[in-house]
């Protein structure tokens, strides 16, 4: 039988991560669009303690480090951490790198201004355990900036159908369509830990329609770049943000 949601992935890739001609390196782009977003609500990171859940191999935290925050990642994969601790010292970024897992963040209670965690809530093993994690390391007040991926029809067709089996534009085995989240139950989930001001948008890397499919997938591989839409349509691939109460 097929694995689904292959972390070992990215223990094989690890050694190509910041090399610019990998498949991988295409998360880096998604920067931009992604703190498009998320500057709405915070409108400078300079000096925020900032935490990367699933940091990789460093892509969001040198982009945050680059912007002034603090910053620390966590992330499952000894081999990424290791070349995310390489990359930024080659940099001279003061990054504080950890081996762990989102379900038990090894950090004290309301640590962290903000907490990222993008491309990784669908993956992790616990979501409620990692989403109250989050929560914990969050000080009062605090933003968790995400985004993830929806479970629907459409989502199987583009995200596995589509990208997994047949452009393998994405890794064969990576994602487990079980795994997505609708909005409404992480939503549901965060009002239960005592998250509040809950707000998702959608986040099309590849368009609404099967033709924007096509069109988004050509112009990628023609420029190595995105056409991404911030809208309404949550049907795939959404972005959102959350803020912890104050009591």
């Amino acid at each position: 039988m097929q694995q689904r949601n292959d972390l070992e992935f990215y223990d094989r890739v690890a050694h190509e991560w910041w090399s610019e001609t990998a498949k991988i390196y295409a998360l880096s782009h998604l920067n931009a669009p992604r703190f498009e977003y998320f500057d709405r609500y915070i409108s400078t990171w300079q000096g925020l303690k900032v935490l990367d859940v699933g940091c990789g191999g460093g892509f969001t935290c040198e982009f945050l480090a680059t912007r002034g925050a603090v910053v620390s990642g966590i992330d499952q994969s000894q081999n990424l951490i290791d070349q995310a601790q390489q990359h930024a010292a080659v940099n001279q970024l003061p990054i504080d790198y950890r081996h762990g897992y989102g379900e038990e963040l090894p950090y004290t209670d309301r640590t962290f201004d903000v907490v990222v965690c993008v491309d990784v809530l669908e993956h992790v093993a616990d979501l409620q355990q990692t989403v109250s994690e989050i929560h914990r390391v969050l000080k009062p007040g605090g933003f968790f900036c995400f985004d993830t991926i929806n479970r629907t029809f459409k989502s199987k067709l583009i995200m596995i159908w589509l990208l997994e089996d047949w452009l393998r534009q994405i890794p064969h085995g990576v994602h487990d369509w079980q795994k997505f989240i609708k909005p409404e139950e992480l939503a549901a989930l965060m009002v239960q830990l005592g998250f509040h001001d809950i707000e998702f948008a959608g986040f099309n890397i590849f368009g609404e329609t099967m033709a924007d499919n096509v069109r988004t997938y050509l112009h990628y591989q023609r420029t190595k770049t995105f056409e991404i839409g911030i809208n309404q349509d949550t049907s795939v691939m959404y972005i959102g943000k959350a803020r912890k109460s104050l009591s």
